[in-house]
């Protein structure tokens, strides 16, 4: 799982951010992570609203909790 936060107009990448598969751990919990992680540093940037894109991935399972954690980590979208 990876999350990417991407200026359109700038077409420039502003973080990203990537999840390393650990044994013993579901993907599930790995997305709740990465969203943690990708909130943490868009707040050190400055960054408190962006637009959700899941890329055509229904929005379930880990692409919920990716969503889920970014909210709770204070991004709006």
């Amino acid at each position: 799982m990876s999350v990417q936060l991407i200026d359109d107009q700038a077409r420039k990448t502003l973080l990203a951010v990537y999840g390393k598969q650990k044994k013993g751990v579901n993907k599930t919990d790995q997305a709740k992570q990465v969203g943690k992680e990708a909130a943490e540093a868009a707040k050190a940037k400055g960054i408190a609203k962006v637009v959700f894109d899941r890329g055509g991935w229904a929005y379930t399972g880990r692409v919920k909790a990716l969503s889920e954690a970014l909210r709770e980590g204070g991004l709006e979208f």
